[in-house]
């Protein structure tokens, strides 16, 4: 196999009370990702979208995601990437995810599927560090599994895929910018006794509630007592949009990744709509342009969408 299309997917993280352990796949937007091999060694990257980001691999999560995995195959080829971002970056949704786990997938197709899903994470995890200052997976994991993930734990990677019932996400992405590294910087270094008692709980129920697909006790998981309270003032009208996404019937939801995007689960594609467009009143008093997602949960991570031999 010389060539190689895949499709990455948007990801929501945290999940409200999972900070940097829980995250789910879209299955809308996608980043679309084309990589070759070259004779010459190293990584040529080419953006086919207009986000004006680097297209140095040292500077790119997906060229330092990719310098990764060729360096641990000792591969004989180098490779170039053209990228399609439709994720906007810095949108709060995955979109450094998608490009780093994207490479890393379809190089490894290249490779004749050499890694394992957990080692490609660790692959990814070099990209999605430069963009965040950060070595965390909650993206990665659900953009290269599918579906609902928890990170146990980061070194040693040990990645659990969590049962869950048919869900649709509403997502709005208002179009500010909230860079993950100054979001972090947000973040308590120390959280009250009664604070982390209550999030270990929640974590415990939602897993819980998924698992045995009762949506009552995953709404009522969805509560965040650390994260949420201070980064939610970097985003407009968040407690109003929220409170209207609760009355339009959704089950619950927060702030998806760092921000600025807004994410509401729901147990039906009609109430999904609805929340939408609860969303969209609510947020449209801000006079900040928006878009909106609605999307089933995806059971599968990255697709890969063509290839030639």
């Amino acid at each position: 196999m010389e060539e190689i299309r895949v499709k990455a997917p948007a990801t929501v993280a945290n999940v409200v009370c999972g900070f940097d352990c829980l995250g789910f796949a879209l299955n809308e937007p996608f980043d679309e990702m084309l990589v070759r091999k070259i004779d010459e060694p190293g990584v040529r990257i080419k953006h086919r979208d207009t986000f004006g980001l680097p297209e140095e691999p040292e500077r790119n999560v997906a060229g330092l995601a990719a310098l990764a995995i060729l360096d641990a195959a000792r591969a004989d080829f180098g490779v170039e990437i053209e990228i399609t971002k439709h994720i906007k970056p810095g949108s709060g949704i995955g979109s450094s995810s998608a490009s780093a786990c994207g490479a890393v997938v379809a190089i490894n197709h290249l490779l004749g599927e050499r890694f394992s899903k957990l080692e490609l994470v660790g692959f990814a995890m070099e990209g999605e560090a430069f963009a965040s200052g950060a070595r965390h997976a909650d993206n990665l994991a659900p953009c290269l599994f599918g579906g609902f993930t928890l990170v146990r734990t980061t070194d040693p990677l040990d990645i659990v895929e969590l049962s869950f019932p048919k869900l649709w996400a509403t997502v709005i992405h208002p179009q500010i910018e909230i860079r993950t590294s100054e979001a972090r910087a947000l973040l308590p270094q120390e959280v009250p006794l009664r604070a982390a008692i209550v999030q270990w709980a929640n974590v415990g129920a939602l897993v819980a509630g998924l698992a045995k697909a009762d949506l009552g006790l995953i709404g009522r998981s969805l509560e965040d007592a650390i994260v949420e309270p201070v980064r939610k003032p970097l985003i407009p009208n968040f407690d109003e949009v929220k409170a209207a996404c609760l009355d339009a019937g959704a089950l619950g939801g927060g702030i998806s990744g760092s921000g600025p995007s807004l994410f509401m689960l729901s147990a039906s594609m009609e109430t999904a709509v609805s929340v939408e467009k609860a969303m969209c009143t609510a947020f449209q008093k801000t006079g900040i342009l928006f878009s909106t997602y609605v999307s089933e949960i995806a059971r599968e991570g990255i697709r890969v969408a063509a290839s030639r031999e």
